[in-house]
């Protein structure tokens, strides 16, 4: 059964949110040019045009409580400075008169996009940085204004599906940690899925999945959403509608087949995600429906008839914006690093220092970080995010605790804290994801049971 289904006598409820829904979108492709340098073995610097368009989603929900809450979905790599993510942030809170509780973008985290970090503005292709970011605070207000003005009763009706796109990505090679497909490890490959329809139409696609999208690497040179581009395609030539992709906690995921310039390969990706997407919108009943138990019918057999019944639910909202103290590990000088990586290639060792330098400016400023966590709970449905790249056993943890209820765990969301979280283990075979984050073992840990208790807490509303 799926996840958040739930059978009451005679009737299998659907999970559903029940609320005033508006969405929009917009264009956000990056120009060609501009500097998409995030691969340390790249020689180039500057795109030399685009795989396919860059997009902004917003999604407009205002449920029970009539307070406004606002998802942007964007085609986008990640935030490498607290100052560039406050910048474009504040400014669609700013034009849209939103409080920060009441605001998410999510970054689908494609590794061949546009480097979001004015820093680098003195750099190739960097000169276009700043006026890009300009840009998506534009169109995320514009975007968010018109799915908020344009907001009527509608529907999300919740299910999930599989999808093996996603494996783990922790190899150990001859006692070397890697960054690669493991095939002796399982993978979660959870899809939850949000059908948002209005008067009985499907108007959006929310899909929430798993996977880093490290496909194309440094061989590429155009800009591309990586496999979330396919992914769209195949949702929205089969709905008519549009499809939002949400990262969800992918820190150790990603593709069997990746780091490659072969575009086909990503689409090929994206194409298999978006039959597990219409796999499972096909197993939903028509919107506003419940499979209810109508009657028997005598044939050589007594037939249970099973159809499709208006129901209502699914009403209520909640929602908070908390954080929680992670430790921090002790953390080399700058110094340090480059004396360590030294002998490894130029381009790659300037691209690891750049991202240490980042993450230590405006994130870390004691022995320990408050790392934000947002949540919102709608109708029957829960939505969690984070800045950081968490492992995946965010994600199973917290739906493991709440069997029966749908939940969006969402990486990459918001600022500050662009960090790895990694397991235990991570740290213990010396991955690259636990040299690389400032935090301490324990860090995932103390955020899983934070985002529990806030998960429990909108529960008990």
């Amino acid at each position: 059964m799926r996840v958040g289904t739930t059978v009451i006598g005679d009737r299998v409820r659907t999970p559903r949110t029940r609320a005033s829904i508006g969405i929009a979108r917009r264009d956000i492709t990056p120009p060609t040019g501009i500097r998409a340098k995030n691969w340390g073995p790249a020689d180039w610097e500057r795109s030399e045009g685009a795989h396919r368009p860059f997009e902004l989603t917003a999604l407009a929900v205002i449920g029970g409580d009539r307070r406004p809450r606002l998802l942007l979905a964007v085609d986008g790599t990640w935030w490498r400075r607290v100052a560039d993510e406050h910048r474009v942030r504040g400014a669609i809170l700013g034009a849209l008169g939103l409080d920060p509780d009441q605001l998410m973008i999510s970054l689908s985290h494609t590794h061949a996009g546009a480097v979001l970090c004015a820093a680098d503005a003195h750099l190739p292709g960097g000169e276009l940085i700043p006026g890009y970011l300009d840009m998506l605070a534009t169109r995320g207000a514009e975007a968010g204004r018109e799915a908020l003005q344009t907001a009527a009763p509608g529907l999300i009706e919740w299910t999930t599906g599989r999808c093996g796109l996603a494996a783990d990505r922790e190899l150990d090679l001859d006692g070397r940690a890697l960054v690669g497909f493991n095939p002796t490890t399982v993978a979660d490959d959870t899809v939850t899925i949000g059908r948002v329809s209005v008067d009985d139409v499907v108007r959006a696609t929310l899909v929430n999945y798993a996977c880093h999208p490290t496909t194309l690497a440094w061989q590429n040179r155009e800009v591309s959403p990586d496999y979330v581009g396919a992914l769209r395609e195949v949702v929205e030539t089969a709905t008519a509608a549009p499809c939002l992709f949400v990262q969800g906690a992918s820190g150790e995921l990603a593709p069997r087949e990746q780091y490659t310039g072969d575009t086909a390969v990503a689409d090929r990706h994206g194409r298999s995600l978006g039959h597990s997407v219409l796999a499972a919108l096909d197993s939903l009943p028509e919107p506003g429906d419940d499979l209810t138990l109508t009657g028997v019918v005598e044939s050589g057999a007594p037939l249970a008839i099973w159809a499709g019944h208006p129901t209502e639910g699914g009403g209520g909202a909640a929602g908070s914006l908390t954080s929680v103290e992670l430790p921090l590990r002790a953390l080399p000088t700058l110094d340090e690093l480059a004396e360590e990586w030294k002998d490894i290639d130029g381009r790659s060792r300037e691209e690891r220092l750049g991202r240490a330098r980042n993450l230590r400016d405006g994130y870390i400023d004691g022995p320990s970080v408050q790392h934000p966590l947002w949540a919102w709970r709608l109708g029957d449905a829960v939505i969690i995010g984070h800045p950081g790249e968490a492992y995946s056993r965010l994600q199973t943890t917290v739906r493991a605790r709440f069997p029966g209820t749908p939940i969006v765990v969402m990486n990459l969301t918001n600022g500050p804290g662009f960090v790895y979280l990694p397991t235990r283990e991570a740290y213990e075979r010396g991955a690259y994801q636990a040299w690389q984050t400032p935090l301490a073992p324990g860090a995932l840990e103390l955020l899983e049971e934070h985002a529990c208790a806030a998960v429990a807490e909108l529960l008990d509303h």
